[in-house]
């Protein structure tokens, strides 16, 4: 699979097919030809020596610095070179490859005045693997991710270090392997590949694809809890759901019902002199609330994120006269670089994620809780000599809480940087940067509910939960058996998590 880009009509799922499972790109014709308008127009500038921001001028609070003809392409240079000063852990190869993707994507909607070649050379790269070296941190998102940015365009200049079949080597190196040509950086070309959002854009849409994931889990997991605790889908009618008409709501009510249709073990929440309940705790019964919410926060983020898919974030923007004199057009400074539409979208999607593991751990407690559950104590069968699932809870709860105080707002924070000039910043990467341990809490929470449910399921034997809970029962045992007596349970959570990452559970409801 080959993905055209044109700067308009990027997806979700081709910049997954290319980050994640290694797709090539390459640059549309259509593409090319408002590539070159564009910059004609640059090239009309530098030859009149017109004075322009980003292309014959120093940067930021160096605006005012004239550059001469002679020293455009050290000028370049110097940006790429100073600006590379990212620290931290590396992205990894998936976030690696959605940077480039966008960054070249972002290039070819011809409004940054670069020539073709440079996307060209970026998806080249793509094609031939060579993946930068970027470190994680340095961005405040604010004339985008400068430092990572900057990383990248370090390997496209041939210096830098990138990662080629495996092996870390310099950019010079890698390219030379791969057989592609560094570039010489024209006017504006080094500022059009350091301004933009795309660090933090990467990470949050390769976010978004995983809480999607997790949240149709927690669905399989909750439904599987509601017939171990004994729950009643009373809280599942339709008519709930259309008397609160939230679209998440009613999506998770429905899912509800359809994982338990056919349970044997549902009929026994009925009260009785043993369980006298009436109603079901609010981690149960508020489930399709509770879920809907995180699912309707999703698909806020993914608007936002779909938009900038097929934006420009570069400055200055570069727009050509329609129908005018070949190289006529305007050079306009502004502010499309600015992170904060994709950091308080991170925000609101760290607050989604915490919520879930937050209901998915009380589920967990209730069902190891025997003053809650009406399960045997901590879910083993000998209770004292065995202590079950007691710490497996324990670990819920410990990264529940961890996932709250990561939930901390990033995008109303602000550091003003470059002498003054860039005094309202985003946060926007930080704040994208946190998704990924979220994630990785989360998928480790909902596999601790999941394998609480099948272990409280198993005491309901020779009762059968619903037919579609069952094949999620059943996946679970696949890699977890019953646990008859104390054993480490590590290795069944990592197991169960792995399961999850697969898509096994969230297919179910496909």
């Amino acid at each position: 699979m080959t993905v055209q880009l044109t700067g308009e009509d990027l997806s979700f799922e081709q910049l997954y097919e290319v980050s994640l499972h290694g797709a090539e790109a390459s640059l549309a014709a259509e593409a090319r030809a408002r590539m070159i308008a564009s910059r004609a127009v640059i090239e009309r500038i530098v030859a009149a020596e017109t004075t322009a921001y980003g292309v014959n001028t120093g940067f930021g609070d160096l605006a005012e610095v004239r550059i001469s003809p002679d020293q455009i392409r050290t000028l370049q240079i110097n940006l790429v070179r100073s600006h590379a000063c990212g620290v931290g852990a590396p992205l990894t190869e998936s976030e690696t490859r959605a940077i480039i993707l966008l960054r070249a994507n972002a290039l070819a909607k011809g409004l940054s005045g670069v020539r073709p070649l440079i996307v060209e050379t970026l998806c080249a790269m793509l094609n031939q693997r060579v993946h930068p070296v970027i470190p994680s941190q340095g961005s405040v998102g604010a004339s985008g991710d400068l430092a990572p940015l900057a990383h990248l365009a370090l390997v496209l200049i041939g210096e830098g270090h990138a990662v080629l079949n495996g092996k870390r080597i310099t950019g010079g190196e890698a390219l030379r392997e791969a057989g592609i040509p560094p570039l010489v950086l024209e006017a504006k070309e080094g500022i059009s590949l350091l301004n933009g959002t795309q660090g933090m854009l990467a990470l949050l849409a390769l976010a978004l694809r995983e809480a999607q994931i997790l949240t149709d889990s927690a669905d399989v997991a909750a439904a599987l809890s509601l017939d171990a605790l004994r729950g009643s889908p009373a809280a599942f009618d339709p008519r709930i759901a259309g008397a609160r008409p939230y679209p998440g709501h009613s999506t998770t009510s429905r899912n509800l019902l359809r994982l338990n249709r056919g349970s044997q073990i549902r009929e026994s929440h009925r009260p009785t002199d043993r369980d006298p309940r009436v109603q079901d705790a609010y981690s149960l019964r508020c489930t399709p609330q509770v879920h809907g919410a995180v699912r309707d926060a999703l698909a806020a983020v993914r608007a936002v994120a779909e938009i900038e898919l097929n934006s420009a974030t570069d400055n200055p923007l570069v727009f050509v006269t329609v129908d005018g004199v070949p190289g006529s057009g305007d050079v306009i400074s502004g502010g499309n670089f600015h992170g904060q539409p994709l950091a308080m979208a991170a925000d609101q999607l760290a607050v989604a994620l915490a919520t879930l593991g937050g209901i998915s751990e009380r589920r967990t407690e209730h069902m190891t809780n025997p003053h809650t559950s009406l399960l045997p104590a901590f879910l083993t069968s000998a209770p004292g000599l065995n202590s079950g699932f007691m710490i497996a809870h324990v670990t819920a709860a410990a990264l529940t809480s961890e996932n709250k105080a990561l939930t901390a707002p990033h995008s109303v924070d602000s550091i003003s940087t470059s002498g003054g000039q860039e005094d309202y910043v985003s946060m926007g990467m930080s704040a994208a940067r946190r998704l990924r341990p979220m994630l990785d809490n989360l998928r480790r929470i909902i596999a601790i509910e999941l394998l609480a449910a099948c272990q409280g399921i198993d005491f309901h034997a020779p009762l059968r939960t619903g037919g579609e809970a069952l094949k999620a029962h059943s996946l679970v045992r696949e890699v977890s058996a019953h646990v008859e007596a104390d054993r480490s349970l590590a290795g069944d959570i990592e197991a169960v998590a792995a399961r999850i990452a697969e898509r096994v559970f969230s297919d179910i409801l496909r």
